[in-house]
Parts: structure tokens; sequence; C-alpha cells
């Protein structure tokens, strides 16, 4: 696994709440011990599926347990859990469930996390329905030693590049050894699909910058 940035630890101090979109059988790429340390040291409230509450709240974590494809309050203003598939047939149930996150902050564009999640109708609906004006897709095409592929094909990133009303920001790339795809693999393909303009691919501790205003989404 690659280590975090440098600058990474200025922003750890001014974290004020997190996100989980999955973290057990072993998913520590995710949520590890480094990590459950930090929230705990911290008193750092973590946002996660209801069904991760007793699993992250039994290392005395404070938790604030949401409900699946649920529009619920967040900080000032709302946060709606988008179920995902980790992974194509049988070893999706291997994997367990988990969930991406969509935003929505006042005054602030809002933000869809897909998690790590292949492409289904809940992601779908979420780029067709709920237009978030930034996407951000896992979009390693990660594979174990058995099984099918667990996240999104090449295809299906470059379909939800197509779908996406605004622009996707790719992550969970070259950072642990099971996602074999590329910066630069990703960018040609974007860029042979017509979809560049959409697509950043932002560097090992790069900062990305937006308009503070929703350009798509309803008005919270």
């Amino acid at each position: 696994m690659v280590p975090l940035p440098d600058v990474a630890q200025d922003h750890l101090q001014g974290i004020t709440a997190a996100l989980v979109t999955h973290c057990q059988l072993g998913h520590s790429d995710h949520l590890d011990g480094a990590a459950k340390k930090f929230l705990l040291s911290q008193k750092i409230p973590v946002f996660c599926r209801l069904d991760d509450e007793t699993f992250i709240g039994k290392k005395g974590i404070p938790t604030v347990p949401l409900k699946d494809e649920h529009r619920q309050p967040f900080f000032d203003g709302h946060i709606t859990p988008i179920p995902t598939i980790h992974g194509y047939g049988w070893i999706a149930r291997f994997m367990g469930p988990g969930v991406g996150y969509f935003l929505e902050l006042p005054g602030a564009p809002t933000i869809y996390i897909s998690g790590d999640t292949i492409l289904t109708k809940d992601v779908r609906h979420c780029l067709k329905t709920l237009k978030p004006d930034i996407a951000v897709v896992a979009a390693g095409n990660a594979s174990l030693d058995i099984g099918k592929d667990i996240l999104m094909s090449l295809d299906e990133i470059m379909e939800f590049i197509r779908i996406a009303p605004g622009k996707v920001i790719a992550n969970h790339l070259e950072a642990i050894n099971h996602c074999p795809v590329t910066r630069p693999q990703l960018r040609e393909l974007a860029q042979k699909a017509g979809l560049s303009e959409k697509l950043l691919i932002p560097a090992d501790g790069e900062t990305l910058s937006f308009s503070a205003e929703p350009a798509f989404a309803q008005a919270i």
C-alpha cells in the first residue's frame, strides 16, 4: 500500500467527521488500525452503514449510523447512502456490503462518492437522477486471485464518466497491488472516448478546487 503524502498530516488536523463506505471482512485499505486509533483519539464521529455501527463502535469510536437509500441530515445539509455491489458474481458476497454517498451542503457543489462498486442500477440512478456536480469513482479495476473483478471494468468506468453530468474524479488508483489500472492508462482511455474534459485524475497529495455553487442538483 502506498503511504499517505506528507500534506495529509496537515489535512488530518482539520477533520470534523469521517465517512466509511465499508470496513468489515478485512477491508483494511478503507479502515485500518491507524485510522481507528486516530478516530478514537480525536473523538471524530464516523458516518457509516447501519450494519457497520457495531463493528466500528465496539472500538469506542463515535458513530452516526445511516439507513441505505434514505436522505438524512448531515451538518447543515443532507447525506444519502447509495448501495454498492463490490464485484461481479459470487465474489460480491465474499467482499461484503457497502455504500457510496451523495452529499448536499449549502453553497457547495453536490458530490457523489461511489465507494467500491461495479456499475449498478443504483449507481446509474444517482448519476442520472440526483445529478451530482462532482462524482468520485473507484477506478482501479481491482481483482483478487480468485473470482471476477471487484470494481468497475474499464468499459464501465468510461460509461460512468459519460453518464455523470459534471466532473468525475478518479481515485483508488496506483495505491494497492490488486488495482492494476494506472493513471496514464485511464487518461489515454478517456481521451480515446472523448471524455478527457470531464475526467480529473489527481496526483498523490494534489488539491482540486471547484466552484462553490451547485450546478445541477436541486436546492437543499
